[in-house]
């Protein structure tokens, strides 16, 4: 059976052509923590990746994931919102911060993020990133949750200075049931 191109693959492509050894990288939304182990390994070991989520849940898959991969030298985890992000890095410093917005894989759907917080985290990562840098967005939703979000965050993107930044966002014309929208901005 052949295997389904995704979101995923679409997104770790792009953060593979612009992160690098020594680079700093923020996972906004640890999750499971695959981009989290995703982001230590590009940014090898001089590099640094701090990882938020408010589960406790997805802080201790994240946790785990990268003990088994040897990457935990690599990685800070920080149990909290990711609107606190600009608390641990310096403006134009950071190569690529990532966001898986929705709900934890195989965890409670009723926690998941919001637009508000989700809008402010955004605004907070475009300060962030360095010239040449990525915020690297896929938006899940569906079922009960995640429309509000997505409306608002496909609107805020239209609104980001084009001048300094580009952004591109994707959509899988012909998959049923709310596919995932992947969303990049590089600043230039």
């Amino acid at each position: 059976m052949r295997k389904t191109f995704n979101a995923l693959d679409i997104s770790k492509g792009v953060i593979t052509s612009r992160v690098s050894e020594g680079d700093i990288c923020i996972d906004a939304t640890a999750g499971r923590g695959n981009d989290t182990a995703f982001l230590c390994e590009l940014v090898g070991k001089s590099g640094k990746v701090t990882a938020f989520d408010i589960q406790s849940d997805a802080i201790e898959s994240t946790r785990k994931l990268l003990e088994e991969k040897g990457l935990s030298d690599r990685a800070e985890l920080i149990l909290g919102s990711h609107t606190e992000m600009d608390k641990y890095a310096e403006e134009g410093t950071v190569s690529c911060i990532t966001f898986n917005f929705g709900w934890l894989p195989g965890g409670d759907h009723t926690v998941h993020t919001n637009k508000d917080t989700s809008l402010e985290a955004v605004e907070k990562a475009l300060r962030l990133i360095k010239k040449g840098g990525l915020v690297s967005m896929i938006l899940y939703y569906g079922r009960d949750t995640g429309f509000e979000e997505k409306d608002a965050l496909l609107e805020f993107v239209k609104t980001i200075d084009s001048d300094e930044y580009t952004v591109i966002t994707a959509e899988f014309s012909n998959r049923p049931n709310c596919p995932p929208i992947p969303i990049f901005i590089i600043r230039e």
